[in-house]
């Protein structure tokens, strides 16, 4: 969302769009459900995670440096594998992951919103809150989708100070570090399961790739950004987790586990506390839903300009793609409103590592066009994989989550039964560069 002049967009702009896309509003969301399933090593779950989208971002790297544009994602996967029904399929699962992308932020605005209201009818008021919030900036973008876009770097420096003031504060106030020992340390499958579970936190770097037409020096600032962004990501996700488990027991996380961060906050400042993580969680979730909401608008419009969806999606209003908007927002009000945050989470992170895996894929077929070491993608595509398995196998032993796989099996089960239908009525093929044919 950053720009710097008509010379394009330079390193410091470029890095700031993969921290905004990735420091958003799952970390608010889902730091409470990482401790409560990883315990005390939360803090390295967040690293696995990590580890595995820094290997995702090598393939995105040289796929942006080679095929730049605004297609991103799509367009890898279009090169990668052609005009099949599988990639096609593919890349309606991604505009699907973004919708539970939308889902997760509202949840986490409508949690922390109600907790500066009674207690008696907060479930209530956290409905409508979430309702509200997807409603309210569902307008401000097809009414002013420029305000949106200029308002991003406010809201990202912004949120970035209150989360280091809130480390920082974490750090100078005395911490109870016995629940990092080992002890409170989960099974290995149990912290890889749980590190993918909150996978969703790193996805924002691949929106990257769809500025990359504007970046000024690619190949001076896409690596900064791209690596530079997720091991910036982890460092801070890191210190939050840490933070947050010096100064709340595991009882105090359970019983405020969909707003970790502002009971932390209040640990550690009293009230003060409270509301300035409170206040950054409002403003850090709704900036997430304004960004995510112009991203999907594009992401819409690209995909149904290679093909894939009606030629009415291509259909600007009031010059922005927002047709696509709209849909996207009403199935991320049914999903937020309706699915616990343990399968939005899932139904996110599974979405995610299954592109990422693609992508990854992709990237070791066009090796020699891209100038990659392929084994790198390789490993990439393997971690992802194991870790999607992993995942979907620890979800399946849990009879609580267990009916979460099937709502994404029927996201999968859905992006096809688009893609062969529509492929169907309209006989049409897939191309590079978005033309039909």
């Amino acid at each position: 969302m950053a720009s710097d002049d008509a010379a394009g967009l330079g390193t410091f702009s470029t890095l700031s769009i993969g921290i905004g896309g990735m420091v958003g509003g799952g970390i608010f969301a889902v730091t409470g459900l990482t401790i409560e399933v990883t315990r005390g090593a939360a803090p390295l779950a967040f690293v696995i995670a990590g580890v595995v989208a820094l290997l995702t971002s090598y393939s995105y790297l040289k796929l942006t440096l080679a095929f730049p544009g605004e297609g991103g994602t799509v367009e890898f996967l279009n090169r990668g594998f052609g005009d099949g029904v599988l990639t096609g399929a593919a890349n309606i699962l991604l505009l699907l992951s973004y919708v539970v992308l939308l889902a997760v932020y509202a949840y986490a605005f409508g949690s922390y919103g109600a907790d500066f209201l009674p207690e008696e009818g907060r479930g209530f008021w956290q409905h409508a809150l979430i309702s509200g919030v997807l409603i309210g900036l569902l307008a401000i973008n097809v009414l002013a989708a420029r305000l949106v876009i200029r308002s991003e770097n406010f809201f990202n420096g912004l949120k970035m100070l209150l989360l280091g003031g809130f480390i920082l504060a974490g750090f100078l106030t005395p911490m109870d570090w016995s629940r990092l020992s080992p002890e409170y340390a989960v099974s290995p499958m149990g912290l890889i399961a749980g590190a993918m579970l909150i996978f969703l936190n790193y996805e924002g770097f691949e929106l990257i790739a769809n500025a990359s037409k504007d970046v000024a020096d690619p190949r001076r600032s896409l690596p900064v950004a791209y690596i530079g962004g997720v091991l910036i990501a982890i460092l801070l996700y890191a210190l939050i987790a840490i933070v947050v488990l010096g100064h709340l027991s595991f009882e105090a996380i359970a019983a405020r586990r969909d707003t970790a961060l502002s009971a932390a906050g209040e640990a550690i400042l009293g009230r003060a506390g409270f509301l300035a993580v409170a206040g950054a969680a409002l403003t850090a979730t709704s900036s997430a839903i304004n960004a995510t909401f112009y991203s999907t608008g594009r992401l819409t419009y690209i995909v149904a300009k290679t093909g894939e969806l009606p030629r009415e999606l291509e259909r600007p209003i009031r010059g922005e793609h927002a047709e696509g908007t709209l849909i996207v927002a009403g199935l991320a009000l049914l999903i937020a409103n309706l699915v616990p945050l343990e399968a939005i989470a899932t139904m996110g992170s599974a979405g995610f590592l299954l592109i990422f895996m693609g992508v990854n894929i992709a990237n070791v077929r066009l090796a020699r066009q891209t100038g990659s070491r392929a084994w790198i993608s390789a490993l990439a595509a393997l971690a992802t994989g194991l870790a999607l398995v992993v995942l979907c196998v620890e979800v399946d032993e849990n009879p609580a989550t267990r009916n979460h796989l099937w709502i994404l099996a029927g996201m999968i089960a859905v992006s096809l039964a688009i893609e062969i239908v529509y492929r169907g009525i309209t006989g049409r093929r897939l191309r590079l560069g978005g033309a039909r044919r």
